[in-house]
């Protein structure tokens, strides 16, 4: 694997060894093989890894196959997917609705990242999970398309650097145009597919929700939701405990459901951690 990327104009100045360890996230093993393999140049030419990097610099480092494991996985079907944007370090993909994420078991084939890596086969690269929907959700999943990148985007992620929009039909008519649910998530101890709002001992959770559409008729109102956090069926759960389930939520509306969930993750947000490209990417249409 090899990779040239050019440091932005504004770049702090830093050593390469800085740069390598705090800002790409490379392993201490990965680095030390960098290093003496002589593996890493600046603008073409060898450095000591003491030697400073400034921005606009032309940063090239040669990875062996050796340096990272490859996970093994059932490959499934290329024609299943959808992509929004895709580079030499990342890809988003729509999801359908029913598909799971990744696989449980070795043996599984018929996820989004059994897909993927069929898709990316003949490039060689191989597809690593950067963040979940559940399975019944659809929309944007981003994924990284080399070992090397995906610390990075964990920690964007981790940062709340990377913002997502969903979009949900509930039950119900909303009054209020926008709110914030920040009431603790934890797990149900009776039922272990599902989260409940546990104060005591869930885990913090942050979700703005900003009315679209009602429709009186119907009695469903169809709104945008923005996380701060990622628990496990965080907007269900958050707007199921308001008294506005999703439409088509089998775990948490108690009426009988018909139909798909209403849940789709329209936009993700991200600055790209290598070129700074502002990405605005959209899974259209959507559910509305």
């Amino acid at each position: 694997m090899h990779y040239s990327i050019k440091l932005p104009a504004d770049f702090p100045e830093m050593d390469i060894r800085t740069l390598l360890e705090k800002e790409w996230l490379v392993p201490r093993k990965v680095r030390h093989f960098l290093r003496i393999r002589k593996n890493v140049l600046v603008n073409q030419e060898q450095r000591p890894f003491q030697s400073l990097v400034h921005g606009k610099d032309l940063i090239t480092l040669a990875f062996e196959d050796s340096d990272y494991l490859t996970p093994k996985i059932c490959l499934g079907e290329a024609k299943k997917i959808q992509t929004l944007f895709e580079d030499e370090h990342l890809i988003i993909v729509n999801k359908p609705a029913g598909m799971k994420t990744h696989p449980n078991q070795p043996d599984e084939a018929d996820t989004l990242l059994n897909h993927l890596a069929a898709y990316l086969a003949a490039t060689g690269q191989f597809p690593y999970v950067v963040h979940r929907l559940d399975k019944e959700t659809s929309g944007a999943v981003l994924f990284a398309k080399n070992p090397f990148a995906l610390p990075i985007l964990g920690r964007l992620l981790e940062k709340r650097a990377i913002h997502r929009t969903y979009q949900a039909k509930v039950a119900g008519i909303i009054a209020e145009d926008t709110f914030t649910i920040t009431k603790k998530i934890g797990r149900d101890r009776h039922d272990r597919r599902k989260r409940l709002i546990d104060e005591k001992n869930g885990r913090p959770a942050v979700t703005h929700v900003f009315v679209k559409e009602r429709h009186e008729q119907q009695s469903e109102t169809w709104v945008n939701c923005q996380l701060d956090t990622g628990r496990t069926h965080q907007i269900r759960v958050h707007l199921a405990a308001i008294g506005h389930p999703i439409l088509g939520d089998p775990l948490y509306q108690t009426k009988p459901v018909t139909g798909r969930l209403m849940l789709h993750a329209l936009e993700i947000q991200l600055v790209h951690p290598f070129s700074q490209e502002k990405l605005k990417i959209k899974a259209v249409p959507g559910i509305f």
